[in-house]
């Protein structure tokens, strides 16, 4: 019996802020996943080794977490004023799904450098030192992002002494601009119309829910209508079968609500987004790495789940929802702040604390963003080529 051979696929493996994922160049692709499709997705799914029923994804580039199967595709971008096309992919783990339906915060912090290095940005906008402003279009969710890259010697600088939270060892700052990030499809920022609304959930009743489409879809609760202090750490809620079920009744019941699905059995189909956090005010508690925080450090407490898991840190397009929310007096994360008129939050999530800044405005009675702020840092941690079996796609 004969086997076809592998195929090898120029590809880059990248930590962008809390996450990892597998960078490619459209032109580098095979052809056929050039383009949307089953091609395409058969291809990514089988590079990070899913669907793996044993969660593992052993056999692939993925890392069996939602922080860490990841794929992102980059272009030249065809848009004016605008230097790459970004386009993400969240790869399932134990099903044969890629989601498309939103973006990566955190990997949006390599993009600019690999835009870069991959000569997809005009090298006229490259400074032999200081900082080059990349302007990305994220094309999952159709916005505008500005990635501001160190530069030295005319090349990506990507060591430095600037430590983030979830990350062991200290990287370049970049500091990303995501700009008008609220939905602008027709859409409000509040797809109900209100700032907090009653959410029925079957299994946990009535909850008071801030739903706001900025950044990605979110659906924020109060940390202790659900029974928990807004200080839990991963094992708290991932080795909890029933409250990993209860979450995502609630992010299916919210997902409906927000008119992001027509019937709650799409939203296994759609599992990158929304996402569902909860808030807290401040408290003191000993993040994953052991490293104290302190009431007074920080705003409020967040945890945010990602597909279906409770996140190791905080997703940077859930930052964005964060910081866009706690800007709009009344929401519930403004409120677990202390409520009032704010520009920017320190919030603690598991592994530290996390500030990111947005600028909102009431204009005849809807509020608007016009950019959310926060920094991250990014690098190649392989280049070369990824193998998959000719028969992949």
């Amino acid at each position: 019996m004969s086997h076809k051979p592998q195929i090898r696929i120029p590809a880059t493996y990248m930590r962008g802020g809390t996450s990892k994922g597998v960078f490619f160049n459209l032109t580098d692709l095979p052809e056929a996943a050039q383009v949307p499709g089953p091609a395409r997705d058969a291809l990514l799914l089988r590079v990070i080794g899913s669907p793996d029923p044993y969660g593992k994804q052993i056999d692939g580039m993925g890392g069996a977490t939602s922080s860490t199967s990841k794929t992102v595709i980059l272009s030249k971008s065809t848009r004016p004023d605008h230097d790459v096309d970004y386009l993400f992919g969240q790869v399932s783990i134990d099903k044969a799904f890629v989601d498309w339906s939103g973006n990566c915060g955190n990997l949006t912090a390599a993009v600019g450098a690999f835009g870069i290095s991959a000569g997809l940005v005009d090298p006229g906008r490259i400074p032999d030192n200081g900082i080059a402003t990349v302007r990305i279009w994220q094309a999952n969710i159709g916005k505008t992002i500005i990635a501001h890259i160190p530069i030295t010697d005319g090349a990506v600088q990507e060591t430095g002494d600037f430590e983030l939270d979830g990350v062991t060892f200290p990287a370049a700052e970049v500091q990303i601009e995501f700009m008008e990030p609220a939905d602008d499809t027709g859409g409000s920022m509040f797809p109900t119309g209100n700032l907090v609304d009653d959410l029925d959930v079957p299994g946990l009743g009535t909850l008071k829910a801030t739903m706001i489409n900025a950044g990605i879809p979110t659906i924020f609760v109060n940390a202790e209508d659900i029974g928990y202090t807004g200080t839990e750490l991963q094992e708290a809620i991932n080795g909890d079968a029933e409250a990993l079920e209860r979450f995502e009744t609630l992010r299916a019941h919210g997902a409906l609500r927000m008119g992001l699905i027509s019937d709650l059995k799409e939203a296994a189909q759609r599992q990158h987004t929304p996402k569902v956090a909860f808030v807290a005010g401040p408290k003191d508690y000993v993040s994953s790495s052991g490293k104290p925080v302190q009431a007074e450090d920080v705003d409020l407490l967040v945890r945010a789940l990602s597909m279906g898991k409770l996140h190791h840190a905080m997703m940077g397009t859930a930052a964005v929802a964060i910081g866009t929310a706690a800007a709009i007096p009344g929401t519930l994360v403004n409120l677990a702040a202390g409520g009032g008129e704010r520009t920017a939050v320190r919030f603690g999530h598991p592994s530290g604390t996390l500030r990111v800044g947005a600028q909102a405005r009431c204009e005849n009675g809807e509020w608007t963003v016009t950019k959310a702020i926060m920094s991250r840092s990014a690098r190649v941690l392989m280049e070369g080529w990824v193998r998959i079996p000719a028969d992949s796609t």
